[in-house]
């Protein structure tokens, strides 16, 4: 009897020890440069900027009047009315959208509403900065102030919630796992993305949908306007607007958009004959505690560099193996300060600094939604083998001139192997989030 009473004792150690291999098997977006993984591609490839002029923007007299939007095409449309979802904020509908398009991208069976089973292995993350602002503001508030509280739609109160877009896509999927929102400043989507990670690493749970949304609103992005860190000298160009890394930038380019990712365990998405974009062997989370120059906007580069550091050891990788950096990247004057953090988490030196890039020169900056967009154009270049360029940077930052080989950072399309990506991800409220993609042999 003691015998066998050790004996379970180890297995149970031992189930408890178990990592899991994860890997990502389906992906799905709302976004300023499309809504299909082949037309994402395409303006990825080209350097399109989806960053447009926005007329309410101009008649509310803001500063910065160009932003990063998205369009719902018909099919798209139908499957919200499908929910009844028409009237839903913008972030639940892209959220969504992209959650049923990675769904369906991973080869998964939409089952059946009526029928009792529920998928306990299956959870859902979904992360969001602003949520349903924009239907209060334009629905709620107004109702509210005109004496019309009986225009009021009793749905409005779950589509509102932070964990709407979760709750609706686990009615959509069955999912019985952990289902909730997240919200963590622009580092949220990339933390839904780590914590589903480590879900399915530790055998909690098998399958997660995760990744971010986030809606077009003149009621916070004018909040965000009031900080002064919005561009505003590009009103007329907007497509040049968006500036990371360059001399000239002179402030973010707000967006909306999503992005959802399924993340599973490496062998059910083999027994599915499921398709693989990559695999994730790394990510950590962590605050600088508004310590050593870290405040509610400005970074602890300190607790940058050990998330940094973090995640590279739980990957087992040096630094000469990163193929490219994804960097967080938002056109500010945090981007030196970004740029000088990875060279000495990293140690690199002028010469032998990676290639590196970022999404928002293309689309603007989708706060929430950012991180999993970013996620799936990293995913989606490893896959196909390339390097989308940065735009509107041909005039580098002295400062990162100073740190980096120019050719690190490309203007133009390149054809390239990569066999591992470093992701980052830092949000105000001094937070910081960073994972390691790797390709799946």
């Amino acid at each position: 009897m003691k015998k066998e009473k050790r004996l379970e004792k180890a297995a149970t150690k031992d189930r408890h020890t178990v990592m899991h291999r994860v890997v990502i098997s389906g992906i799905g977006l709302v976004s300023p440069l499309g809504n299909n993984i082949e037309t994402f591609v395409n303006n990825l490839k080209s350097g399109n900027s989806g960053i447009q002029h926005i007329k309410e923007l101009q008649e509310l007299d803001f500063r910065c009047q160009v932003g990063g939007i998205c369009s719902l095409n018909s099919d798209e449309t139908n499957i919200l009315e499908q929910y009844d979802l028409l009237e839903a904020p913008s972030f639940l509908k892209y959220a969504f959208i992209a959650g049923y398009k990675a769904w369906k991208d991973s080869g998964l069976d939409l089952p059946d509403y009526n029928v009792s089973k529920v998928d306990y292995d299956t959870g859902i993350i979904i992360a969001s900065v602003i949520g349903g602002i924009d239907l209060i503001g334009d629905k709620v508030a107004l109702s509210i102030h005109n004496k019309k509280r009986r225009e009021l739609r009793g749905q409005y109160t779950e589509q509102l919630m932070g964990s709407a877009p979760s709750a609706y896509l686990s009615k959509l999927s069955a999912a019985g796992n952990i289902c909730r929102g997240i919200s963590n400043a622009c580092s949220s989507s990339t933390e839904a993305v780590i914590d589903a990670y480590f879900l399915i690493r530790n055998g909690q749970a098998k399958r997660m949908l995760a990744g971010g949304a986030e809606g077009y609103s003149p009621y916070y992005w004018g909040c965000i306007d009031a900080l002064r860190i919005l561009a505003k000298n590009f009103n007329h160009s907007p497509q040049q607007a968006s500036r990371p890394m360059s001399a000239s930038a002179c402030g973010f380019v707000p967006a909306s958009g999503s992005g959802v990712l399924v993340l599973e365990e490496l062998n059910s998405a083999l027994e599915r004959n499921a398709p693989i974009y990559a695999e994730i062997i790394g990510g950590a989370i962590n605050s600088g505690g508004h310590r050593n120059g870290g405040s509610m906007t400005a970074p602890n580069n300190e607790a940058i560099i050990k998330c940094i550091r973090q995640a590279v050891g739980m990957a087992y990788i040096s630094e000469s193996d990163i193929s490219l950096i994804s960097g967080h990247l938002t056109a500010t004057k945090a981007d030196s300060s970004e740029i000088l953090n990875y060279k000495t988490a990293f140690g690199y030196n002028s010469n032998n600094f990676p290639p590196i890039n970022t999404l928002k020169s293309l689309t603007g900056h989708m706060l929430g939604a950012a991180g999993a967009v970013e996620l799936i154009a990293s995913c989606l270049q490893m896959k196909n083998e390339f390097i989308h360029p940065n735009i509107n940077c041909e005039d580098l930052h002295p400062q990162i001139a100073e740190y980096i080989r120019p050719d690190a950072v490309s203007h133009e399309l390149k054809s390239k192997k990569i066999n591992y990506i470093f992701k980052a991800g830092f949000g105000f409220g001094d937070v910081n989030s960073c994972m390691i993609l790797k390709k799946y042999n």
